[in-house]
């Protein structure tokens, strides 16, 4: 009976036939644990160590630099001078991980070299961006703002590619805009040059009809006839004469006179509001704010980040415990 007994408690492992079973086997259990303890020190001091530099920053808002500087009828809900929203950031991230900014940094720093990849290898450029993923990396906080974490063995050099990641997210971001305020600013302008020759004709027109004599079509037409209808009382010949060249004069210049007045009048107005779009796109253009705040800049780790040697020594001495708890286990069942 005893023996039966012993044998049914041999593979009923509730908590105290573990515990009792680990004191049985603990011998090579302590060997096993001690033994993944020191491979796994020796293996943490052959790990290169890495340090992190982070940058913390926020996006700008989408609205626009001109309308809200110089525009008297801009009543928009955002200013340049606000934090972004959610998707303002997600689009921060967008150009932190352009092609454009990781050539930029890969081609500064010299990466290539720097991560050991050998040029003439198979693939050199796809290790490159799986290294440049792997140590480079972007993430949305919970806040809303955008991290820029940046891993090397160079303390120095993780926090200068840190920073001018971030710098480079404004050069990247002005330069889109600039290609397409650019090409808006060519329409504006052609129609800013076309209508202001368009008034400089209707300017000289007008010129050369008051140097004729026409100065008021309505005021100079109503005194010269009040003017001739006196001399013909008069029976004065002379002034008649010369106020019949006037009226003649007033005749031949005053409908164009009154018809450029009118037109230039209303083209004022139109060349006023395209005025006010050639400035409003002449500033989109030439514009260089930044796109986004930043809140901290990276700066030299006195400490490394990566290995942490006593999570890598205590993972892995209770990993080779736990495996052999369970090697010894399925020994000891398959010999019975």
């Amino acid at each position: 009976m005893g023996k039966g007994k012993k044998q049914a408690q041999t593979f009923d492992f509730s908590s105290m036939d573990i515990l009792a079973y680990i004191w049985e086997k603990r011998n090579p259990l302590i060997f096993i644990s001690a033994l993944a303890a020191l491979l796994s020190i020796i293996i943490s001091l052959t790990i290169t160590p890495l340090y992190k530099s982070t940058v913390i920053m926020f996006p700008t808002t989408n609205a626009s630099v001109s309308k809200d500087l110089i525009s008297d009828s801009y009543s928009g809900r955002s200013s340049i001078y606000e934090i972004g929203a959610e998707e303002q950031a997600e689009q921060l991230l967008q150009i932190l991980n352009s092609a454009e900014i990781r050539n930029r940094i890969t081609e500064k720093y010299n990466l290539m070299e720097h991560y050991k990849i050998d040029p003439e290898s198979n693939f050199p450029n796809t290790k490159l961006q799986a290294k440049y993923k792997k140590n480079i990396r972007f993430k949305l906080t919970e806040y809303m703002s955008v991290l820029i974490e940046v891993l090397d063995k160079d303390p120095s050099l993780a926090a200068d590619i840190a920073n001018d990641i971030a710098v480079l997210t404004d050069t990247v971001y002005n330069k889109m805009l600039r290609q397409r305020s650019y090409e808006a600013f060519l329409l504006v302008q052609k129609e800013y040059n076309d209508m202001a020759r368009s008034l400089k004709q209707i300017s000289d027109s007008l010129d050369y009809i008051r140097k004729m004599g026409v100065n008021n079509y309505e005021t100079q037409a109503e005194r010269y006839y009040e003017a001739y209808g006196k001399a013909l009382l008069d029976g004065n010949r002379t002034a008649m004469n010369i106020l019949e060249q006037k009226l003649s004069t007033i005749s031949n210049y005053g409908g164009a006179y009154v018809s450029l007045s009118y037109i230039q009048e209303y083209e004022l107005e139109r060349f006023s509001r395209i005025k006010q779009k050639y400035a409003e796109a002449k500033l989109e253009m030439e514009q260089t704010l930044p796109y986004k705040f930043i809140v901290d800049r990276a700066y030299k780790a006195e400490k490394k980040s990566y290995p942490k040697k006593s999570i890598i020594v205590i993972l892995s001495t209770f990993s080779a415990f736990l495996f052999g708890l369970i090697l010894l286990i399925l020994s000891d069942n398959l010999k019975r």
